[in-house]
């Protein structure tokens, strides 16, 4: 699956283990989430293209790099897609957000679309769409879908965890896109939910349920 991209850093790996943990309450796992989306957006960003440029030093002139102007934009699938945006943005504070609000049927499974707000320009911009679970793939499949439709191109997805399942739908319905994972686990359960997974991201991190 060379479209899909495992991130096994040690940093990444340890904050995971406490984001699973059922004890870890909703402030650190708000704090965690956004830690993880941090160090995932370095890689997430690798291929941004660089420009020279030249600055002075207290010493002298130095020819440097830049990003050549690359827009980009972050699209979290509402809700719990907002825990990962301060994270990304930390790196690149000029992205513009967009949203996305669906929701999963509890009986069918599948999404529906109830809110969308993007920037006016989302041809022009390489897009990030975050959601920290990739479960069915019902939601990430349907707003990659909605972002082409819109115009977009080079999108990119970003999850904290994957089910098998969800990716392959993903890929099935969207060959074209990278999918970014901070670990893939065993199956769905018969609710849709990952297993082990970490339970309902968008419960813990708001102290819903």
């Amino acid at each position: 699956m060379s479209n899909v991209h495992v991130m096994n850093h040690p940093l990444i790996q340890h904050k995971l283990t406490l984001i699973r943990d059922k004890e870890t309450g909703a402030k650190e796992f708000r704090e965690l989430v956004e830690e993880v989306a941090l160090l995932m957006a370095y890689e997430v960003y690798r291929d941004l293209p660089l420009e020279e440029t030249e600055v002075e030093t207290p010493i002298g002139k130095a020819t440097c790099q830049v990003i050549s102007g690359k827009k980009i934009g972050i699209v979290p699938i509402l809700r719990a897609g907002l825990g990962m945006v301060d994270g990304m943005t930390k790196l690149i504070p000029t992205a513009k957000v967009g949203h996305i609000g669906l929701y999963r049927d509890p009986e069918t499974l599948e999404p529906v679309e109830y809110y969308c707000k993007l920037p006016p320009d989302i041809h022009e911009r390489d897009l990030i769409v975050v959601d920290p679970m990739l479960a069915t793939g019902g939601s990430a499949a349907a707003a990659v879908r909605f972002l082409k439709e819109k115009g977009a191109r080079g999108i990119k997805l970003v999850c904290l965890i994957a089910a098998p399942e969800g990716i392959a739908r993903v890929r099935g319905e969207h060959d074209d896109i990278d999918i970014f994972v901070a670990a893939v686990d065993e199956k769905l359960n018969s609710h849709g939910y990952i297993v082990p997974g970490l339970g309902d991201a968008g419960d813990r991190l708001f102290g819903t349920k």
